[in-house]
């Protein structure tokens, strides 16, 4: 978990948007920043504070990674061929927790490392208690046996805020998820506009 669990509402605000497209959002009845300083009017972004400001973003929006697990991420999307931001994004997405979350088996991606961490999680027959663990095209998520009657997993899949994305094949029946196909910027269902090539050009310069 994060140090900053406790405080992710205050990352919407910090943002200026609803990043998760939540009905409980702060935004949603104050929409200036939180701290005494939150309601100074906002200059300008220079393209440094605009850069930062995305990597920010979208570094909040999968559970407020750490710089040092961000950096990691982003590394390996550097390596990787083809369009650097798109391969970002398609890291970021294959993380355990976020499958977890995009397939609806918890409310939110906090919630979705917890629920990782405590071990109530499967890839393809065997227990993963690693959030950050890296599925693959074809792998298969399930919810443990043991874990399957948790009002938690009834109550996340009853959202209507948010729908399961077509590189995931979900059976609410047997709480199972098939990661079927590692997606790029356009296939995944943000709520607000993510923009990964503003990501890399402050790792470029930074």
């Amino acid at each position: 978990m994060t140090k900053r669990t406790a405080a992710k509402y205050k990352i919407d605000r910090r943002m200026g948007e609803n990043i998760w497209g939540r009905p409980k959002s702060p935004l949603n009845k104050r929409e200036y920043g939180p701290g005494q300083h939150g309601q100074r009017r906002k200059g300008k972004l220079s393209d440094f504070g605009t850069q930062l400001r995305a990597k920010q973003k979208l570094k909040g929006y999968y559970g407020d990674l750490t710089e040092k697990q961000f950096r990691k991420i982003y590394a390996d999307a550097d390596r990787s061929r083809g369009d650097t931001g798109e391969a970002l994004i398609g890291f970021l997405e294959r993380r355990l927790d976020a499958v977890v979350y995009r397939a609806k088996l918890v409310p939110t991606v906090f919630a979705a490392r917890q629920f990782v961490n405590h071990g109530h999680v499967t890839v393809n027959g065997k227990r993963v208690n690693i959030a950050s663990y890296r599925v693959s095209e074809g792998d298969v998520i399930a919810v443990r046996e043991k874990s399957r009657q948790m009002a938690a997993i009834t109550e996340a899949l009853a959202l209507t805020e948010r729908d399961v994305p077509d590189y995931l094949e979900v059976d609410t029946q047997k709480l199972t998820v098939k990661f079927v196909r590692t997606p790029g910027l356009s296939d995944v269902p943000y709520p607000v506009v993510m923009e990964p090539n503003l990501v890399v050009e402050y790792y470029a310069k930074n």
